[in-house]
């Protein structure tokens, strides 16, 4: 099965963006939010992702 990038449904802080990329990249979400917090351009990476990957499926 192919491994496509979706923002988590499980894995929030606040819209899943960090939780989907560490799934697809298959590393720890605590890792992909930290290089949030130390990239320069942070906030407009994170605002395009918001608005540019779709919603994973619902968990139960």
């Amino acid at each position: 099965m192919q491994n496509k990038l979706r923002k988590s449904s499980t894995d929030k802080a606040l819209t899943g963006v960090c939780g989907g990329i560490a799934e697809y990249l298959g590393v720890s979400s605590l890792g992909i939010r930290i290089l949030f917090i130390i990239l320069p351009a942070n906030l407009l990476i994170y605002l395009i992702l918001v608005f540019t990957i779709p919603d994973g499926p619902p968990s139960l």
